[in-house]
């Protein structure tokens, strides 16, 4: 059976994130990774924060620390929000490893000898006032497309084209705010994207049908507006050193100009991307210390990104929709140019052992609060550290899930959130779980009763819960996951309606055994209920598991006995509360902290 690999978008470490960074790339990527465990494949779930580049200088000198210091706490932070989240990572790892380090350096090696790397002389802003470079967002302006005013130097936030500080009208240093600033020469690295123009394109269009629309329109958009060779090196102190390796020498026979190079890093969405394959090495050392063992070798972590080794394994990717043009066309790049030669102008293999490009790319449209965008920069919305002071996380991972922006961007607004919430997980599933258990403890002495044949009532809704549990199944192995949702929910409702049509309630006054097989088969409900909820509200699923005393996590149920899972006899107790409901004073007391519908302006 085939390996599952899994990444998000790496969370940009600047901060906590927001409902908008769960929505566009964690939590599907959770709930599937979820569901693919219960299925009994080898899954391997990672994620990092991303921690170079200017934002994280800004926000560490914002903070009055050192770069080192400020991602080592807010990597932290954020792996302790995650987990709290219920994301299942199997690591959390950091782009600043030593690991991604020298990936990202051997890759820029290699790039260089296959003839796809190449230096050259560009225009730079340069702030008189600050003296120094201004790459990327520590410069701010006017976008030259659409005119929004506080466009960043690398995209702008509003229409969100990729630009280069030099674009911008009216440049400003993001460090100062002087506008005494002046175009200057800096010497830099290229990766030459141009080249690959026509294999990407035909990558990109043989997943049509494969990936969401949203991504392979974005792509071929970038590649229809004609592909630019690549800046992947700035001039900032923080992240990987560009002249900390030994530099081969590349087709022509021409040695890059070390000292020319001295004092930059690479661009970090250069190694961001490449944390992925890292973030695989870190787990495989984190692994082996944890069980006492020297570090791996590294075939123990390559098995899942190259080569033969690599060739049952479904690389499945999630993000939002401005980082899809840096993996549909950046990080391909760099892998291709890994994996080929380009000399002479003819592609060769350059190795049996290529490096695994992404299988699915499972792209999203925004989450907006009120109508307006989610900002960690502006502080704008509902942050996880807040959320989970609010509610419990499954909650926020039911509502997220129902919601979540797959062929249009979606909306949170608190009225919306207390009505969703309330009728799925208090009315419906709760109340399930509630009636039948607490009606079992009251009149069967709490346990799973004997008894009595199943009738029309069971096979009926014996065949409507496996057209469900098949349609929830093909739903999530598809990564529809507001239709997962949908399937789930109308689940969770042939509950509540078996039980109001059988009524053990009412059937026990004059048929015990009757009221045994309602019951039963209710409990079985529950029992489903726990294992197909599992990767949506990992949490309560886990609390209704226990009640009925099923393992956790438990695999994912075969319909045709889906409700067989429990023996006779066995003793059963009512949980707590599930769900208690959002009332309309928390939602005012909320409205009234975050903003409401005015929050948009």
């Amino acid at each position: 059976m085939s390996r599952i690999l899994i990444t998000s978008a790496l969370p940009y470490i600047n901060g906590i994130k927001h409902l908008g960074t769960l929505a566009g790339s964690m939590l599907p990527a959770d709930v599937y990774a979820r569901f693919q465990r219960a299925r009994g494949r080898e899954t391997l779930y990672l994620c990092a924060t991303d921690e170079h580049g200017t934002p994280t200088e800004l926000a560490a000198a914002a903070a009055g620390q050192e770069p080192a210091d400020f991602c080592a706490e807010q990597h932290q932070v954020q792996h302790d929000l995650g987990r709290r989240f219920g994301l299942s990572w199997d690591h959390f790892g950091r782009s600043s490893s030593p690991q991604n380090h020298r990936l990202t350096q051997r890759f820029a090696q290699g790039l260089w000898e296959a003839g796809f790397l190449e230096e050259r002389v560009t225009q730079q802003v340069y702030s008189v006032a600050d003296k120094r470079f201004l790459p990327d967002r520590y410069v701010v302006g006017t976008c030259p497309h659409c005119g929004y005013e506080a466009a960043r130097g690398d995209q702008c936030e509003n229409c969100t084209r990729v630009l280069d500080p030099a674009d911008l009208i009216h440049p400003r240093s993001a460090i100062s705010g002087s506008t005494d600033v002046e175009i200057r020469e800096s010497k830099h690295l290229f990766l030459r994207q141009s080249l690959f123009a026509d294999k990407l394109r035909a990558w990109i269009d043989a997943k049509k049908g494969e990936w969401p629309l949203l991504v392979t329109s974005i792509a071929l958009k970038w590649l229809d507006e004609g592909l630019q060779d690549r800046g992947i090196t700035r001039d900032l102190v923080w992240g990987v050193p560009v002249n900390a390796f030994e530099w081969g020498p590349n087709p022509d026979g021409a040695l890059p100009d070390i000292d020319g190079l001295a004092g930059k890093v690479f661009y970090v969405w250069f190694d961001a991307p490449i944390e992925y394959i890292a973030c695989t090495w870190e787990w495989a050392d984190a692994r082996a210390a944890e069980r006492g063992e020297d570090p791996p070798a590294d075939a123990v972590w390559e098995r899942w990104w190259r080569g033969e080794a690599a060739a049952d394994v479904t690389y499945v990717e999630f993000m939002g929709k401005d980082n899809v043009p840096f993996h549909t066309v950046g990080f391909p790049c760099t892998l291709i140019g890994l994996n080929e030669t380009f000399a002479g102008g003819d592609w060769k293999p350059a190795s049996n052992q290529a490096w695994k490009l992404v299988d699915q790319l499972k792209g999203f449209n925004w989450l907006d609060y009120y109508g307006g965008k989610f900002s960690t920069s502006q502080q704008r919305g509902v942050f996880m550290d807040h959320a989970l002071e609010l509610l419990p996380a499954d909650y926020w991972r039911w509502w997220v899930m129902a919601n979540t922006p797959e062929t249009s961007d979606a909306t949170f607004t608190w009225e919306q959130f207390q009505q969703q919430v309330n009728a799925d997980l208090a009315d419906v599933l709760g109340n399930f779980v509630n009636r039948i258990l607490k009606f079992t403890e009251s009149r069967f002495d709490g346990v799973v009763p004997e008894g009595g044949e199943p009738g029309e009532l069971e096979a009926r809704l014996a065949g409507d819960v496996a057209a469900k549990l098949a349609e929830l199944t093909e739903q999530l192995e598809a990564r529809e996951f507001r239709k997962s949702a949908t399937a789930l929910r109308q689940l969770w409702v042939l509950g509540n309606q078996y039980l109001t049509e059988a009524a053990p309630w009412t059937a026990i006054k004059t048929d015990r055994d009757r009221a045994a097989v309602a019951v039963r088969t209710g409990l079985n409900l529950v029992a489903l209920f726990a294992k197909v909820s599992e990767p949506f509200i990992p949490f309560a699923a886990e609390k209704v598991a226990l009640a009925v005393g099923e393992a956790y996590p438990g695999r994912w149920p075969d319909a045709a006995a889906a409700l067989d899972i429990l023996p006779a006899g066995r003793p059963v107790a009512a949980p707590e509360v599930l769900f208690r409901k959002v009332e309309n004073d928390q939602v005012a007391e909320w409205v009234a902290r975050f903003g409401g519908a005015d929050a948009a302006a």
